[in-house]
């Protein structure tokens, strides 16, 4: 099975050769050959799910290491790997399909699929990659192919988007390439394991590692968190997520942000980074100040798909804080159980941040399809022209913003108990609080985009319901939005988040698992 591993670069890549080839000579072929491959990496990730267990690792040419130094590149597929591969295929194909329909509006549709394709390559090539350097080569395969999405339309605001977008994108990686170089200074090795098994030793016998490790955790924090638009390194991500072609707000939101910023944040300062303290703190600090100030951006805003790009900064603020009240649990050496919990939370809550925010980018999207405008006060009415669209998107509103049986409740609830069992209650409030402000957010959404008015104008001009392929991918969902709700119950978590989380609870194992030592 380990031999399976390189498929989630391969098939992409591959799909984005054929179509930049064959697209030229065969029409539509995009069309037909984006969604088998994604479909094809759904099948893919749940064949790991649910018929390997513990770490599998796949040495890139066959290299084995050399008096115990790791030489080969390692792509490694562990509980945490999954659970993110899960969420780039699953809204990978629902995007691409909602694509299909979505896209006859632009004159390029094969240049889209190919660049979509290779974005899929990047993210997948992150979360498999066993080392910090390919790491970043991956992560510039997706950020180039996401830039160019950004401005797909050629209109002046998705150029203007997209520049500003590549400017702070160019930052962050040259502030990521430095810490690269630094950490490869220092310890002689890119290999993830590697380089935790050498951190610790060096803690216990330099004294001068603890300043370097805090300067280099500073850095990566910098860079990873201008990829994950956390505050205050969330400037360019409106602009960006609300330019863009639907199908891709959903996956720069739902996914991309995850897979090129949280993820790699996670790894790193779980399974290469001694956990202190201060860094710890420093973390859930970030997290919660963008919980609050990305729900606060979002409520005076009216142009749609602008909202739902603040909604994503106080959102990520939320799994960020589930993680890092983990994190401050185990640096301070307090309850495993309780650090497992939120951490589930913040885990739960990512995979179900990319469905339902994913959902609300696809709603925009059909809204704008068919009325030609983002502006909530230029609509009213539309849930009598667009009744799957509108249900749909309110769906999506109630699961975003907490309200039971939908899935976004339970995760904001586990985050909420363990915040409380870890006697932070000042944060357990905060996500409280934030919680009723989405409420109040969506609920605007809601009545200015689909109600207010009995809809006789849009009536008037004829406007009816979105092609099946946006109606399909918008349905399935909203569906996802109800039956991740099961993940609470133990046996289904077992399969999905636990493995997850344990990679993270025993972090010190990872190093262990990787070289056999």
């Amino acid at each position: 099975m380990n031999s399976l591993i390189p498929l989630f670069v391969i098939i992409p890549l591959g799909c984005a050769f054929i179509m930049a080839m064959l697209g030229r000579f065969i029409k539509n072929i995009n069309k037909f050959i984006t969604p088998i491959f994604m479909l094809s990496l759904v099948y893919l990730t749940f064949h790991f799910m649910l018929n390997s267990e513990g770490t599998l690792i796949y040495k890139v040419g066959g290299f084995e290491p050399v008096n115990g130094i790791p030489i080969a590149i390692y792509m490694v597929m562990d509980g945490l790997t999954k659970l993110i591969l899960l969420v780039i295929s699953l809204v990978g194909f629902l995007a691409i399909f909602y694509s299909l329909s979505y896209t006859k509006q632009y004159t390029s549709e094969r240049k889209f699929y190919v660049l979509f394709s290779l974005m899929i390559a990047g993210m997948n090539g992150i979360v498999i990659s066993g080392d910090i350097f390919n790491i970043f080569v991956f992560l510039e395969i997706a950020a180039l192919s996401s830039y160019a999405l950004v401005a797909f339309g050629v209109e002046k605001h998705q150029l203007e988007a997209s520049f500003k977008y590549q400017v702070l994108g160019g930052i962050a990686s040259l502030i990521i390439l430095l810490t690269i170089a630094l950490i490869y200074w220092n310890t002689g090795t890119l290999n993830i394991a590697d380089i935790s098994r050498q951190l610790t030793v060096n803690c216990s016998s330099q004294a001068g590692t603890n300043v370097f490790l805090k300067f280099i955790s500073v850095l990566l924090i910098a860079g990873f968190g201008l990829k994950a638009a956390i505050f205050p390194f969330h400037s360019w991500l409106p602009d960006a997520h609300s330019s863009a072609p639907s199908p891709i707000s959903a996956m720069l939101s739902g996914v991309l942000i995850k897979a090129i910023g949280v993820y790699v944040i996670i790894r790193l300062f779980f399974n290469m980074f001694p956990l202190s303290y201060e860094l710890s703190m420093t973390i859930t600090v970030l997290g919660t100040i963008s919980m609050i100030i990305g729900g606060l951006l979002a409520i005076g805003q009216w142009d749609i798909k602008r909202m739902l790009a603040y909604s994503s900064i106080s959102q990520i603020g939320y799994i960020i804080l589930g993680l890092g009240i983990g994190m401050l649990v185990l640096a301070t050496g307090g309850n495993k159980a309780v650090a497992a919990l939120s951490i589930t939370g913040g885990l739960f809550h990512l995979l179900n941040h990319s469905i339902f925010k994913g959902l609300l980018f696809l709603s925009a999207g059909a809204v704008e399809y068919r009325t030609g405008t983002r502006d909530m006060r230029k609509m009213g009415g539309l849930s009598e022209v667009l009744p799957i669209t509108s249900r749909t998107s309110l769906i999506g509103s109630l699961a975003i913003s907490g309200i039971p049986p939908f899935n976004g409740f339970f995760s904001k609830l586990i985050i909420i108990i363990a915040a409380i069992q870890a006697q932070y209650y000042v944060l357990a409030f905060l996500a409280v609080l934030v919680s009723v402000i989405t409420i109040a957010y969506f609920m605007k959404l809601q009545k200015y985009t689909f109600y207010n008015n009995d809809g006789s104008k849009w009536k008037k001009k004829k406007i009816k319901e979105v092609p099946f392929s946006m109606a399909f991918s918008m349905i399935i969902m909203a569906l996802l939005c109800i039956l991740l709700s099961l993940l609470v119950i133990p046996d289904v978590r077992e399969i999905f988040l636990k493995p997850a989380v344990d990679v993270l609870i025993n972090a010190a194992d990872y190093s262990t698992n990787i070289l056999g030592i």
